[in-house]
Parts: structure tokens; C-alpha cells; sequence
């Protein structure tokens, strides 16, 4: 007969906490040896059939996805943050870089990343379950120059990191590399390219050798004394309006000189001018945010537009009330005076025809001036000066032969350019930014813009103001023409899922294909 161990004195196992009289007890109205038990005593009872192992914060517990070491997270996510960084201060919009971020610390082991990108900073956030803290990145964007060639730099290293073909600490230092190098050449160059883009800008409004010269000089002084100013942290504000009044000056200095310009011709070179002040701004990347629902950057970028938008105007107003008041003075003779304003000002908003293949020469060669000013490879330079030429080309199409209203034709043209850009630039692995930006700078409204600012400035015509509507619905028309040609591009584009075609919006930076996650 097996030898079995029974407690005594009516207790049951230590873990379970009650004997058998106590059960029993329990189960007959919770009485035991005929005495009730209290509710203190029926509390503790419940408190001890409680598995220990299980507690309230574990039982609907949600675990994040196995990580590397917190110090590879962490260098992994400044990573991704320094590129987007350099990405927003090219201009590309927070869908883009939002989707390269995501691609690259993808591919480093951190698939549940979420990205929040406004127009100051990036902020990134992984996700590690409900067990544990999240860890959250920030960096804030403070400089905002152009650089194509470190943006292409930038690209290439992501295509190499999605591709698992570089390890993240090699990553780091190859961007770090791309960051502190120099520009590819010297600043001279660039305002030389400034100075080139004014030029064909005066070209393709319908100028002359002379006037082109004129609009290529003032546009290099302002290129210079800008970058004076710049060292001297002066506010873009302030530069815009300083820029704005140097070029309107020149135009009223050299159109007292009677016979050095045609009567009329001086209003090109102050728009050339304009155009050249404006073609830095982020057209395309406010309507792109916009678009794709980053509505707080792109309220951020709008509002830079127009701050910027306006110290040109106000540059541009105090040269010509200026004008008029010292002109009138030095003339003697207030007709005569008046009459020279008006020859700066009242050069008709369609500028003379002039043959297609001509503009789109000039449209090309503003392109890739813009370009070149902004350090952009040799690759990428010949596409933008072919996006520059389709641009001009299809708008003077329109205008010149259909009689198509100048928004629409302008809409209709940087549409194409996107189309055909969005499709080239990826086979060709170049940024497809350059050539969307490089191709809207032929269709500027400069000339409308200034024509409106004479009105109010000189004339005191309230008309000015309807034109200066004008310009600003053809500078939308324009940034939203090419984010179309942008999205319609993306069907034609191979290794496209249908899913991420849907989500992604259109992509004018960053790779095609940033991550295998899986989209929820």
C-alpha cells in the first residue's frame, strides 16, 4: 500500500491557501464550523486564488518588433533624420521625404517607424510595444540652401542603403562626407549662371542684345551684394526687397539714358530680374504638400513664398516711388519724366511672337542657367535644360498658335514636364526635383507681377491689384501642373506596386520603392 501524505489539520496545499473545510465552508453559504465568515476574510480568499504570474498590465500586452541594441537605434534613426534633413532644405516635399526616412530605417531593422514632418523640423518615433517606451528622435531644419549636387549625393547613398548594400555606420560616414564637401565649383560660376538665366529670361519675353545685357548685370550685382548680406545673416526679407530695388533702379538709371534701350524694353529687364529673385522659391513644394495632405507644411512654405513675395514688392515700390520723385527732378520737365515711366512700365503683358524654335532655345538655356547657379550635376543639368525647352516650347505652342489663356497654357505645359521628367528622371536614377523646378523657372510670372507693382506704385491704377492676382494664380497653375505630371507619371513607371501607387502620392525625391513593410 503506497504511503501518502495528507495534511492535518484540515489544511490543503500551501499554494492554494485554504484547507478542505474551508472549501466546503465556502461552498454552504460561506460558513465555517457554523460561524459566518466575514467579508475581510472573503477578499483575502479571492487576493490568494489570483495567479501571481498575471497582472492587469500584461494580460492584453502588445509586443513591438525585435530590435537591434538602443545605440543602433539611435544612430540609425539620426541617419535617417540628417537625410531628410538635406532633403527639405533642397525643396522636396514632406511626402517625399517622410517616405525616404521611412525606406531607411527600414532597411537598418526598424519597421514600425512613424515619420512627422513639418516645414522647421522631422520628427521620428519607433515603436517597441506597450511594454516599453517609444524612442523619439527630433532635428530641426535651419539652413536652406539649394544644392542639387549633394541632394543627388544624398539619393545615390539611399538607393545603396535600401538596397542592403552599405551597414549604417559606413552610411553615416559616407553622409557625413557628402554634407561637409564643398561645393562642386566656386561661387563665381554661380553668379556667372544667374547672370545667364537673366539673359535668356530677357530673350524669351521678347528683349534684345542690349536689354539682355542690362537684366545679365543687375541680376549679377544682386548676386552679389545678396551674398554680402547673406554673411551678414540679414534676413531673406530684407535681401528680396534690397534685390528688388537694385534691379528696378538700373532699369530707370539706364532708361534715362534716351536711346541705350528700346522705349518699353527696361520693364523686361527689371521682369527678368524678378523671375530670377523668384525662381529660389518652393512653388513646387508648396503645391506638392498641399496636394498630398501636409497641410501644416505647406502652410509653412506658402507663407515663406509670400513673406519673400513681398519684400520684392516693397523693394520693387520704393525704387519706382523713388524714380518718380529724383527722376522728376533731374528732367526738369515732368512730361518728359513722366514719359520715361512710363516707357519702363508700359510694355504690354503679351510680349512680341517670336518664333517657337527660338523660345524654347531660350527656355532651355534659362533651365539650365538655373540649374548650374544651383550646383547641379552635368547629368541632371542637360535633363533640366530639356525640361526647360519643353516647357517653353509646349507654352508658346499654346499661346502663340491656339491662343490659349497664359495660365492655362502654363499649367498645361509644366504638366508635361512633370510627365515626362518624373518618367526620364527615375531611368536615369537623377533627382526628379531639379528637373520639375528648373522647368517651371522659364514660366514665372515676372512680367505680370511688375506690370501690376507699376500700376499701384506709379499710376495709382487699382487694376494693379487684379493683376498681381494674375500672377499669383499662374505661380499656382504652375506648381500644380507639375505634381500632376508627377502622378500621372507613376502608372508608366516599372516595379510600381498598386498599393503603394496609392498611398504614396507623388514622388518627386527619394526611391521609388522605399520599403517592404507592409502598409496598414
Amino acid at each position: 500500500m503506497e504511503d501518502t501524505e495528507t495534511p492535518c489539520n484540515g489544511r490543503g496545499d500551501p499554494a492554494d491557501g485554504r484547507g478542505d473545510d474551508q472549501r466546503e465552508a465556502a461552498a454552504h453559504g460561506g460558513q465555517e464550523g457554523g460561524k459566518p465568515v466575514g467579508i475581510t476574510q472573503r477578499a483575502r480568499g479571492v487576493l490568494r486564488r489570483r495567479d501571481p504570474a498575471e497582472t492587469v498590465g500584461t494580460r492584453n500586452a502588445v509586443y513591438g518588433p525585435a530590435l537591434p541594441d538602443e545605440s543602433t537605434v539611435h544612430l540609425v534613426m539620426d541617419l535617417g533624420l540628417r537625410i531628410g534633413e538635406v532633403q527639405m532644405a533642397s525643396g522636396a516635399g514632406a511626402s517625399d521625404v517622410t517616405a525616404t526616412i521611412i525606406g531607411v530605417v527600414g532597411a537598418y531593422g526598424l519597421p514600425h517607424c512613424e515619420v512627422d514632418v513639418i516645414y522647421t523640423s522631422i520628427t521620428v518615433s519607433c515603436y517597441r510595444g506597450t511594454e516599453s517606451v517609444p524612442i523619439t528622435s527630433l532635428r530641426v531644419v535651419r539652413n536652406r540652401s539649394t544644392d542639387y549636387s549633394r541632394l543627388a549625393d544624398v539619393e545615390a547613398l539611399v538607393r545603396r542603403i535600401t538596397a542592403g548594400e552599405i551597414t549604417a555606420s559606413d552610411a553615416y560616414a559616407e553622409l557625413d562626407r557628402i554634407t561637409s564637401a564643398p561645393h562642386p565649383f566656386p561661387r563665381w560660376v554661380a553668379t556667372l549662371a544667374w547672370a545667364g538665366m537673366a539673359a535668356s529670361l530677357s530673350v524669351l519675353l521678347g528683349g534684345e542684345g542690349r536689354l539682355a545685357l542690362v537684366a545679365a548685370v543687375a541680376t549679377a550685382i544682386v548676386d552679389r551684394i545678396g551674398r554680402v548680406l547673406n554673411k551678414r545673416a540679414l534676413p531673406f526679407f530684407f535681401q528680396q526687397a534690397v534685390g528688388g530695388a537694385i534691379a528696378t533702379t538700373i532699369a530707370l538709371v539706364c532708361s534715362y539714358q534716351e536711346g541705350f534701350l528700346p522705349d518699353g524694353s527696361a520693364a523686361l529687364a527689371v521682369a527678368a530680374s524678378i523671375i530670377v529673385l523668384l525662381s529660389g522659391m518652393t512653388v513646387v513644394g508648396s503645391m506638392q504638400d498641399a496636394i498630398t495632405g501636409y497641410n501644416v507644411t505647406a502652410a509653412g512654405r506658402i507663407a515663406e513664398l509670400a513673406l519673400m513675395s513681398a519684400g520684392l514688392i516693397a523693394g520693387v515700390v520704393l525704387a519706382l516711388y523713388t524714380g518718380s520723385r529724383v527722376f522728376d527732378q533731374i528732367a526738369g520737365d515732368p512730361a518728359s519724366a513722366d514719359s520715361m515711366l512710363r516707357s519702363v512700365g508700359g510694355v504690354q503683358i503679351a510680349s512680341p511672337v517670336l518664333l517657337i524654335p527660338v523660345q524654347t532655345l531660350a527656355g532651355a538655356s534659362t533651365s539650365a542657367c538655373f540649374a548650374l547657379a544651383s550646383y547641379a550635376p552635368p547629368r541632371p543639368l542637360v535633363i533640366a535644360g530639356l525640361g526647360g525647352a519643353v516647357a517653353a516650347g509646349v507654352s508658346a505652342t499654346l499661346t502663340n498658335l491656339l491662343a490659349v489663356n497664359a495660365v492655362l497654357a502654363g499649367a498645361v505645359a509644366t504638366t508635361v514636364v512633370g510627365l515626362v521628367g518624373g518618367v526620364i528622371a527615375r531611368r536615369l536614377r537623377i533627382p526628379a526635383l531639379v528637373i520639375a523646378v528648373s522647368g517651371v523657372a522659364p514660366l514665372l510670372p515676372g512680367l505680370a507681377t511688375y506690370r501690376g507693382l507699376y500700376q499701384i506704385a506709379v499710376t495709382g491704377d487699382p487694376a494693379g491689384m487684379s493683376t498681381l492676382m494674375l500672377a499669383a494664380a499662374t505661380g499656382l497653375a504652375l506648381g500644380a501642373g507639375v505634381v500632376l505630371g508627377e502622378y500621372l507619371a507613376q502608372p508608366v513607371r516599372t516595379r510600381l506596386g498598386r498599393l503603394e501607387r496609392k498611398l504614396s502620392g507623388p514622388r518627386l525625391s527619394g526611391p521609388l520603392r522605399p520599403t517592404r513593410r507592409r502598409l496598414e
